[in-house]
């Protein structure tokens, strides 16, 4: 055994203690699965439990944890009580995520234990993120990640742990390498089985160590968090283990010999821990017992509470998805003379103002030393420096999981995706983490991340680089979408969202950058209110973004054709202003709705079936919908601009409307 920590008989029998809690803990949720009260996936830590005992064991509770699925160990090591963690299992309310995260997502805040993550990966950046929190809030606190070795193959490992080292973060990833990613052998899926190599390889100090023996590795935690904490820096540790159950519950486990378990088995942390001690004299036969039974209790006593758990209302079941609104009521009507601005310049004012809050900071691809793809950062990284402007790598889950992290560590973080289509390469952490923490974790959580992107088509992109995929995101609960339209969206949304508790993502249309327009000071409405940009007694005619201004040309020339058109600027996608767009239908019966989206699955197929559901009373026709041609967007002028809606179709539509010719 490792004496360098100077352990005493008191400290390895309670590191004992803790590894059989988890062991007989999980072999009887075996047991509660096989009797269906427990269901799901059940990811069981049996024989990886050193590990968890001996890294918790030389953390501070100030420090925070992103854990994996198979979590259960990680959990009890932190303190998490039994009866929280079962009644979770159990999907009850009085569950450590009030049974809405179940098996693979357990959270207790006050533990600073942020839950595990069941896609493969996707925690080290959280991880990084949280990091990042706390060396820009000056603690000495650390961040720690685990995750298994079948994680190296994915993007999210190599991305974090390369901004770990180019920011100098204090986390400590944990590997816990059971040779298995599922059912493949390391071997099988690594040209190169030395782990921590790899992270060497970006820089990072790394160790192995035996992850079977928990005085080793609570000793290799040690030195680790010693290394973070002095140098600020990360960490890697690498923990050589082996799963003795099948990856879940439904592993038939045919990949790998009985012989080859049992040969572990020998091995493993709790028979290595119980003969060290007995054959030392540190340990009675009757000691052990009385352990086990106080364990056999515990468990006892977390099934009973467990089953005595109420399972949540079906009327509570969207709780949770959003924070609660805390944001004063405020008066928007603009107090002062306008000032003219491009949208560009409006954006950027925007993102200054928001840097009177000391936790605001931009981060995002080429935003510092190149300005900004399209220029909206430029001369912000100049003006205040690197901590507020920080360029990131091509890295797009990398860098949105960080800025993920970093708000559930208390910072307000914006994020630019330079354009929409690379926003598909973070939808991971857009879609999988800062939606669902806050619903996963039963409210403990939130996330207050904005999220900004370029977006639409028009300057000859061609098909890779003129989407317009707000409809993608504004489809996913848990996230709030915004479409600025005019300048003064364009100069106050962001500072509205910043004060949001939840994930927004702002859409920015590239052909808005370059115009002229009035901006006040301050917003003419709340962030998730529709307005109404012209008066008509006609015809309704809903946009949003990029869109308004030809929707506003299109109602001009029906003006001048005695047709009034009513011009509705939905300005948020997620929620939608329901109410605002259905007093409108209400008053005018018709209605177009004019979308940059493709057709088939479009937002505008979304706003046609809510009219239809909630107002077809009072059409007098059928909704009309101008979207793009479903083609990918040509590169020729001529074959995008006839791809794309256009001023002409919409009068169009609405002469043909009004003339009954549907």
């Amino acid at each position: 055994m490792n004496d360098k920590l100077h352990l005493d008989k008191n400290h390895l029998v309670e590191q004992l203690k803790q590894m059989l809690r988890i062991r007989l803990f999980e072999e009887k949720c075996a047991e509660l699965y096989a009797q269906e009260k427990i269901r799901g996936f059940l990811h069981l830590y049996i024989g990886e439990e050193a590990i968890a005992v001996g890294v918790m064991a030389a953390l501070k509770p100030e420090d925070q944890i992103v854990a994996t699925y198979r979590e259960h160990g990680h959990a009890l090591s932190r303190g998490l009580s039994m009866k929280s963690v079962l009644a979770e299992m159990y999907g009850r309310t009085n569950g450590c995520s009030k049974g809405r995260g179940g098996s693979m997502h357990l959270f207790d805040k006050k533990r600073n234990f942020y839950g595990g993550n069941a896609i493969v990966g996707g925690g080290l950046p959280l991880a990084a993120g949280l990091a990042m929190a706390n060396k820009k809030q000056a603690t000495k606190n650390i961040a720690v990640c685990f995750f298994g070795e079948g994680a190296v193959a994915e993007g999210e490992f190599h991305e974090a742990i390369n901004l770990a080292a180019l920011w100098d973060l204090p986390v400590l990833f944990v590997c816990e390498n059971n040779g298995y990613a599922m059912g493949t052998a390391l071997s099988l899926s690594e040209s190169e089985t030395n782990i921590a190599k790899k992270a060497q390889s970006y820089g990072v100090v790394s160790a192995q160590v035996d992850g079977m023996n928990v005085v080793d590795v609570e000793a290799a935690t040690d030195k680790a968090v010693d290394f973070i904490r002095t140098h600020n820096k990360p960490y890697f540790l690498e923990c050589q283990t082996y799963r003795f159950r099948g990856h879940s519950s439904f592993d038939g486990q045919l990949y790998r010999d009985k012989a080859e378990i049992e040969q572990w088995k020998k091995h493993g942390p709790v028979v290595q821990l119980t003969t060290w001690l007995t054959q030392n004299h540190q340990l009675s036969d009757d000691e052990l017992m009385a352990i086990e039974q106080g364990i056999e209790q515990e468990i006892s006593a977390a099934i009973e509470f467990a089953e005595q758990g109420e399972l949540e209302p079906i009327e509570d079941l969207t709780k949770d998805v959003y924070s609660p609104q805390t944001i004063e009521e405020q008066e928007y009507l603009p107090t002062s003379a306008s000032q003219n601005m491009t949208y560009r310049e409006a954006l950027r004012a925007g993102i200054e103002q928001s840097f009177n809050d000391n936790n605001v900071f931009l981060m995002g691809e080429d935003i510092g030393h190149y300005g900004g793809c399209y220029g909206v950062s430029k001369g912000l990284l100049e003006r205040y420096g690197e901590e507020k402007i920080i360029d990131t790598p091509l890295c797009e889950s990398g860098f949105v999981g960080i800025g993920v992290g970093a708000a559930l560590g208390g910072m307000r973080p914006i994020v630019e995706v330079m354009t929409v289509n690379f926003s598909l390469l973070a939808m991971d952490q857009i879609v999988n983490s800062a939606a669902t923490l806050r619903h996963m974790s039963g409210g403990q959580v939130n996330v207050p991340v904005v999220i900004r992107m370029a977006c639409g088509a028009g300057l000859q992109l061609a098909a890779q680089h003129s989407h317009s995929w707000e409809n993608l995101y504004a489809h996913i609960p848990g996230l709030k979408v915004l479409s600025p339209a005019t300048h003064n969206d364009a100069r106050h949304m962001l500072l509205q969202a910043l004060q949001d508790p939840d994930p927004v993502l702002i859409f920015e249309h590239v052909m808005l950058l370059n115009t002229q327009g009035e901006v006040f000071d301050k917003a003419e409405a709340a962030m998730e209110k529709a307005l109404v940009r012209k008066q008509g007694t006609d015809i309704t005619l809903l946009t949003y973004g990029g869109n308004l201004p030809k929707v506003l040309q299109a109602a001009s020339t029906l003006e001048e054709l005695n047709i009034s058109a009513e011009v509705i600027d939905l300005r948020c996608l997620r929620p939608l202003d329901i109410s605002t767009i259905l007093a409108s239908v209400e008053k005018n019966h018709r209605v177009i709705i004019v979308d940059e989206g493709w057709k088939t699955g479009s937002l505008a197929g979304e706003l046609s079936a809510i009219i239809m559901e909630q107002g077809f009373w009072h059409l007098d026709a059928p909704v009309q919908r101008i979207c793009t041609q479903e083609v990918p967007m040509p590169y020729p002028s001529h074959l995008e601009q006839a791809a794309l809606p256009q001023v002409a179709q919409i009068v169009s539509c609405a002469q043909r409307l009004l003339n009954g010719e549907y």
